[in-house]
């Protein structure tokens, strides 16, 4: 595994990093979960900004300033609603992330925090979807020079012990 990639236990929105990922839905409003508490820490100026695109696809990505968060940048994605794993939710997952790395380093942006995607009210099996995470973030920084770190945070310590068991196993 890529010694760039940081496993660490938190609140992603108060991540002290260049852009964080937000796991949104495709209308890019505030939501539940790790959406609702980024948009409720950049404050409204991030939402009006999201309105701006129209929405998102599934495994797509697109960029916004980070408004009030410690973060000068968000980079919303939309990760795929588990349905039992027969409707190609594994490579709509791994896109998201693909997809939220290039537009980092098109943004010339140097360290990263992610979630984990639709890992939450998006059902997505938890191991399944640490293993998708650290696999696609692991490939990517293979192939690139310009990203100094990636973290994935992990909201609970529970969590973070699972995120760590999967990547020493990798």
């Amino acid at each position: 595994m890529d010694q760039r990639i940081k496993l660490v236990q938190g609140d992603i929105a108060e991540s002290e990093v260049d852009a964080i990922v937000n796991a949104a839905n495709p209308r890019l409003s505030p939501g539940g979960g790790v959406s609702g508490a980024i948009h409720r820490a950049a404050g409204a100026d991030l939402a009006r900004a999201c309105e701006g695109f129209g929405g998102c696809r599934t495994g797509e990505a697109c960029i916004t300033d980070g408004y009030l968060l410690r973060a000068g940048h968000v980079i919303h994605t939309v990760g795929p609603v588990w349905q039992g794993g027969g409707k190609g939710e594994a490579g709509q997952l791994a896109s998201s992330y693909r997809a939220s790395l290039r537009v980092a380093v098109e943004h010339d942006i140097r360290t990263i925090a992610f979630p984990l995607i639709s890992a939450g009210i998006y059902g997505y099996p938890i191991r399944d979807a640490i293993r998708i995470a650290l696999t696609e973030i692991d490939r990517f920084l293979a192939g690139d020079r310009t990203l100094e770190h990636v973290a994935i945070v992990a909201y609970d310590e529970p969590t973070l012990e699972l995120v760590k068991e999967i990547a020493a196993a990798l």
